[in-house]
Protein backbone atom coordinates (compact mmCIF):
# COMPACT_ATOMS: atom_id res chain seq x y z
CA UNK A 1 0.00 0.00 0.00
CA UNK A 2 0.90 3.09 -0.77
CA UNK A 3 1.34 6.41 1.06
CA UNK A 4 -0.45 9.19 1.40
CA UNK A 5 0.72 12.58 0.42
CA UNK A 6 0.36 14.38 3.54
CA UNK A 7 2.61 11.39 4.78
CA UNK A 8 4.82 11.89 2.32
CA UNK A 9 5.53 15.69 2.71
CA UNK A 10 6.01 14.88 6.55
CA UNK A 11 8.60 12.06 6.93
CA UNK A 12 11.46 14.97 6.71
CA UNK A 13 9.98 15.54 10.23
CA UNK A 14 9.68 12.49 11.15
CA UNK A 15 12.17 12.40 13.83
CA UNK A 16 12.35 15.81 15.54
CA UNK A 17 11.55 16.08 18.80
CA UNK A 18 8.34 19.12 17.71
CA UNK A 19 6.92 16.50 15.52
CA UNK A 20 6.78 13.86 18.26
CA UNK A 21 5.59 16.38 20.97
CA UNK A 22 3.21 17.31 18.85
CA UNK A 23 1.77 13.64 18.71
CA UNK A 24 2.17 13.17 22.43
CA UNK A 25 -1.60 12.81 22.75
CA UNK A 26 -1.30 9.90 20.20
CA UNK A 27 1.68 8.23 22.84
CA UNK A 28 -0.30 8.64 25.93
CA UNK A 29 -2.97 7.00 23.91
CA UNK A 30 -1.31 4.04 22.74
CA UNK A 31 0.46 3.51 26.13
CA UNK A 32 -2.97 3.69 27.61
CA UNK A 33 -4.41 1.19 25.61
CA UNK A 34 -1.78 -1.52 26.07
CA UNK A 35 -1.88 -0.99 29.96
CA UNK A 36 -5.90 -1.95 29.40
CA UNK A 37 -5.12 -4.53 27.55
CA UNK A 38 -2.13 -6.11 28.69
CA UNK A 39 -4.55 -8.95 31.24
CA UNK A 40 -8.06 -7.86 30.25
CA UNK A 41 -8.69 -11.34 28.85
CA UNK A 42 -7.10 -12.85 31.68
CA UNK A 43 -8.85 -14.61 34.51
CA UNK A 44 -6.95 -13.24 37.70
CA UNK A 45 -5.90 -10.18 35.64
CA UNK A 46 -2.78 -7.77 36.99
CA UNK A 47 -1.94 -10.49 39.41
CA UNK A 48 -0.11 -12.19 36.00
CA UNK A 49 2.51 -8.97 36.23
CA UNK A 50 2.95 -10.55 40.02
CA UNK A 51 3.30 -13.79 39.39
CA UNK A 52 5.78 -14.21 36.37
CA UNK A 53 8.52 -12.13 37.87
CA UNK A 54 8.06 -13.80 41.48
CA UNK A 55 8.60 -17.51 39.56
CA UNK A 56 11.34 -16.02 37.72
CA UNK A 57 13.11 -15.35 40.86
CA UNK A 58 12.29 -18.80 42.74
CA UNK A 59 13.81 -20.90 39.15
CA UNK A 60 17.08 -18.80 39.53
CA UNK A 61 17.07 -18.59 42.83
CA UNK A 62 17.08 -22.58 43.33
CA UNK A 63 19.10 -23.19 39.93
CA UNK A 64 22.18 -20.67 41.09
CA UNK A 65 21.25 -20.55 45.11
CA UNK A 66 20.93 -23.88 45.81
CA UNK A 67 21.93 -25.97 43.68
CA UNK A 68 24.99 -24.07 41.99
CA UNK A 69 25.67 -22.17 45.37
CA UNK A 70 27.04 -19.18 43.88
CA UNK A 71 28.60 -16.62 46.67
CA UNK A 72 27.13 -13.48 46.36
CA UNK A 73 28.90 -11.84 49.63
CA UNK A 74 26.98 -10.46 52.62
CA UNK A 75 23.47 -9.99 50.32
CA UNK A 76 21.32 -13.10 50.38
CA UNK A 77 21.15 -14.86 47.43
CA UNK A 78 17.40 -14.54 46.50
CA UNK A 79 17.46 -10.58 47.78
CA UNK A 80 20.85 -10.48 44.95
CA UNK A 81 18.62 -12.24 42.42
CA UNK A 82 15.43 -10.27 42.84
CA UNK A 83 17.90 -7.06 41.92
CA UNK A 84 18.89 -8.43 38.99
CA UNK A 85 15.52 -9.80 37.70
CA UNK A 86 14.02 -5.89 38.42
CA UNK A 87 16.69 -4.92 35.91
CA UNK A 88 16.40 -7.69 33.62
CA UNK A 89 12.62 -7.86 33.63
CA UNK A 90 11.88 -4.23 32.42
CA UNK A 91 14.29 -4.50 29.84
CA UNK A 92 12.88 -7.59 28.06
CA UNK A 93 9.14 -6.66 28.49
CA UNK A 94 10.21 -3.01 26.38
CA UNK A 95 12.53 -5.03 24.11
CA UNK A 96 9.81 -7.57 23.31
CA UNK A 97 7.03 -5.59 22.89
CA UNK A 98 8.64 -2.73 21.52
CA UNK A 99 10.16 -5.22 18.90
CA UNK A 100 6.87 -6.42 17.81
CA UNK A 101 5.27 -3.20 18.01
CA UNK A 102 5.18 -2.44 14.42
CA UNK A 103 3.63 -5.29 12.63
CA UNK A 104 0.95 -5.58 15.69
CA UNK A 105 -0.07 -1.85 14.87
CA UNK A 106 0.04 -2.46 11.07
CA UNK A 107 -3.22 -1.58 10.26
CA UNK A 108 -3.07 2.01 11.72
CA UNK A 109 0.60 2.71 10.24
CA UNK A 110 -1.12 2.02 6.68
CA UNK A 111 -4.15 4.31 7.51
CA UNK A 112 -2.80 7.58 9.06
CA UNK A 113 0.30 9.49 9.44
CA UNK A 114 1.77 9.79 12.90
CA UNK A 115 5.71 9.54 13.51
CA UNK A 116 5.99 5.68 13.55
CA UNK A 117 8.75 5.58 16.17
CA UNK A 118 5.54 6.45 18.62
CA UNK A 119 4.69 3.10 18.60
CA UNK A 120 7.58 1.40 20.56
CA UNK A 121 8.15 4.71 22.51
CA UNK A 122 4.96 3.70 24.46
CA UNK A 123 6.14 0.45 25.20
CA UNK A 124 8.27 1.96 27.45
CA UNK A 125 5.46 3.10 29.62
CA UNK A 126 3.41 0.41 30.02
CA UNK A 127 6.87 -1.80 31.20
CA UNK A 128 6.57 0.88 34.50
CA UNK A 129 3.86 -2.23 35.70
CA UNK A 130 6.75 -4.76 35.79
CA UNK A 131 9.28 -2.56 37.27
CA UNK A 132 7.37 -1.69 40.10
CA UNK A 133 6.33 -4.84 40.69
CA UNK A 134 9.58 -6.27 40.83
CA UNK A 135 10.60 -2.85 42.63
CA UNK A 136 7.98 -4.27 45.40
CA UNK A 137 9.05 -7.78 45.98
CA UNK A 138 12.77 -6.68 46.07
CA UNK A 139 11.73 -4.03 49.18
CA UNK A 140 9.97 -6.43 50.88
CA UNK A 141 12.62 -9.13 50.77
CA UNK A 142 15.45 -6.47 51.64
CA UNK A 143 12.81 -5.74 54.86
CA UNK A 144 12.89 -9.63 55.63
CA UNK A 145 16.39 -10.31 55.41
CA UNK A 146 17.56 -6.92 56.93
CA UNK A 147 19.48 -5.53 54.16
CA UNK A 148 19.70 -2.01 54.17
CA UNK A 149 19.79 0.46 51.27
CA UNK A 150 22.91 1.36 50.03
CA UNK A 151 24.13 5.41 49.30
CA UNK A 152 24.79 4.71 46.19
CA UNK A 153 20.98 4.72 45.62
CA UNK A 154 20.94 8.27 44.27
CA UNK A 155 22.56 6.96 41.12
CA UNK A 156 19.86 4.37 40.37
CA UNK A 157 18.23 7.02 37.96
CA UNK A 158 21.28 6.74 35.17
CA UNK A 159 20.87 2.96 35.51
CA UNK A 160 17.12 3.42 34.91
CA UNK A 161 17.78 5.59 31.52
CA UNK A 162 20.19 3.24 30.79
CA UNK A 163 18.33 0.21 30.81
CA UNK A 164 15.33 1.91 28.55
CA UNK A 165 17.94 2.71 26.15
CA UNK A 166 19.21 -0.90 26.00
CA UNK A 167 15.53 -1.93 25.30
CA UNK A 168 14.64 0.70 23.14
CA UNK A 169 17.67 0.45 20.99
CA UNK A 170 17.09 -3.21 20.55
CA UNK A 171 13.52 -2.99 20.47
CA UNK A 172 13.74 -0.31 17.52
CA UNK A 173 16.17 -2.67 15.91
CA UNK A 174 13.84 -5.48 16.44
CA UNK A 175 10.55 -3.55 15.31
CA UNK A 176 12.23 -2.40 11.60
CA UNK A 177 13.93 -5.88 10.97
CA UNK A 178 10.59 -7.96 11.93
CA UNK A 179 8.56 -5.79 9.45
CA UNK A 180 11.09 -7.07 6.56
CA UNK A 181 12.24 -10.69 7.97
CA UNK A 182 9.50 -11.79 10.05
CA UNK A 183 11.23 -14.98 11.40
CA UNK A 184 12.70 -12.10 13.93
CA UNK A 185 8.96 -12.83 15.84
CA UNK A 186 10.00 -16.30 16.78
CA UNK A 187 13.65 -15.36 17.15
CA UNK A 188 12.63 -12.59 19.95
CA UNK A 189 11.14 -14.78 22.71
CA UNK A 190 14.04 -17.21 22.74
CA UNK A 191 16.89 -14.49 22.75
CA UNK A 192 14.72 -13.13 25.60
CA UNK A 193 15.25 -16.69 27.70
CA UNK A 194 19.03 -16.99 26.50
CA UNK A 195 19.76 -13.41 27.37
CA UNK A 196 18.23 -14.34 31.37
CA UNK A 197 20.94 -16.69 31.82
CA UNK A 198 24.20 -14.96 29.76
CA UNK A 199 23.11 -11.83 31.87
CA UNK A 200 24.26 -12.02 35.46
CA UNK A 201 20.76 -11.93 36.81
CA UNK A 202 21.51 -14.52 39.37
CA UNK A 203 24.99 -14.15 39.47
CA UNK A 204 28.10 -11.83 40.09
CA UNK A 205 29.73 -11.47 36.50
CA UNK A 206 33.04 -12.21 38.07
CA UNK A 207 31.46 -15.77 38.14
CA UNK A 208 31.09 -16.06 34.51
CA UNK A 209 33.72 -14.32 33.23
CA UNK A 210 35.97 -16.69 35.77
CA UNK A 211 34.97 -19.34 33.96
CA UNK A 212 35.63 -17.67 30.34
CA UNK A 213 39.07 -16.81 28.24
CA UNK A 214 40.46 -13.27 28.56
CA UNK A 215 38.93 -12.61 24.71
CA UNK A 216 35.49 -13.88 25.75
CA UNK A 217 34.99 -11.87 28.93
CA UNK A 218 35.32 -8.72 26.50
CA UNK A 219 32.38 -10.44 24.16
CA UNK A 220 30.40 -10.81 27.65
CA UNK A 221 30.12 -7.69 28.55
CA UNK A 222 29.37 -6.85 24.70
CA UNK A 223 25.89 -7.76 26.40
CA UNK A 224 24.33 -4.10 27.83
CA UNK A 225 22.40 -5.40 30.26
CA UNK A 226 25.65 -7.33 31.84
CA UNK A 227 27.02 -3.67 33.57
CA UNK A 228 23.60 -2.78 33.87
CA UNK A 229 22.90 -5.16 36.22
CA UNK A 230 25.28 -4.84 37.93
CA UNK A 231 25.11 -1.04 37.90
CA UNK A 232 21.27 -1.99 39.71
CA UNK A 233 22.69 -4.12 42.25
CA UNK A 234 25.60 -1.60 43.22
CA UNK A 235 23.26 1.73 43.83
CA UNK A 236 20.92 -0.69 45.54
CA UNK A 237 22.95 -2.81 47.53
CA UNK A 238 26.06 -1.39 47.82
CA UNK A 239 27.28 -4.50 46.10
CA UNK A 240 30.83 -3.89 44.31
CA UNK A 241 30.62 -0.67 41.85
CA UNK A 242 30.55 -1.68 38.19
CA UNK A 243 34.29 -0.78 36.66
CA UNK A 244 36.35 -2.04 33.90
CA UNK A 245 34.30 -4.32 31.18
CA UNK A 246 31.41 -2.82 32.85
CA UNK A 247 31.83 0.04 30.64
CA UNK A 248 31.75 -2.05 27.25
CA UNK A 249 28.48 -2.49 28.54
CA UNK A 250 27.71 1.36 28.54
CA UNK A 251 29.40 1.69 25.41
CA UNK A 252 26.96 -0.64 23.57
CA UNK A 253 24.27 0.94 25.25
CA UNK A 254 24.95 4.03 23.01
CA UNK A 255 25.93 2.38 20.20
CA UNK A 256 22.62 0.43 19.97
CA UNK A 257 20.26 3.66 20.77
CA UNK A 258 21.46 5.88 18.60
CA UNK A 259 22.38 3.66 15.73
CA UNK A 260 18.27 2.19 16.19
CA UNK A 261 17.07 6.12 15.75
CA UNK A 262 19.26 5.77 12.30
CA UNK A 263 18.12 3.04 10.98
CA UNK A 264 14.27 3.60 11.75
CA UNK A 265 14.95 6.72 10.01
CA UNK A 266 16.26 5.07 7.00
CA UNK A 267 13.39 2.66 6.28
CA UNK A 268 10.25 4.88 8.02
CA UNK A 269 9.79 5.94 3.93
CA UNK A 270 8.86 2.12 3.13
CA UNK A 271 7.26 1.21 6.50
CA UNK A 272 3.50 0.89 4.95
CA UNK A 273 4.79 -0.78 1.96
CA UNK A 274 6.22 -3.14 3.82
CA UNK A 275 3.54 -3.93 6.47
Amino acid sequence: MKDSPALISNRSNLFSISDLYKYRELFWMLAWRDFRVRYAQTAIGLVWALIQPALTILVLYVVFGRFAQVDTGSVPHIVYTTCGVMAWTYFAYVMTNSGNSIINAQAMVKKIYFPRLIIPLSKAVVGLIDLFITSLILVILMFLFDVPVSRNIVMLPLFLVLNLMAALGIGIWLSGLTIRFRDFQYIIPFGVQLGLYITPTAYPSEFAISRLPEWASFVYFMNPMAGIVEGFRWSILGTEAPAGLSYVSFAAVLVLFFSSVFFFKSIDGKIADYV
